[in-house]
């Protein structure tokens, strides 16, 4: 099983380095987005703590 885990890890890595090469400039748009939904998760649970205190 761990085994498989790697394989697919190193698959995924080289898909990603594959699409970072290929096309920069739409992985920054993709890299983006990530960051934006990753910051709207954390302010969502900055309001729900601040809420919880309240």
């Amino acid at each position: 099983m761990a085994q498989a885990k790697k394989i697919a890890l190193y698959i995924l890595v080289v898909f990603v380095l594959y699409s970072i090469i290929t096309t920069p400039k739409r992985s920054t748009e993709l890299v983006g987005v990530a960051f934006e939904g990753v910051s709207s998760a954390a302010q969502s649970v900055g309001d729900f703590m601040t809420e919880l205190v309240n």
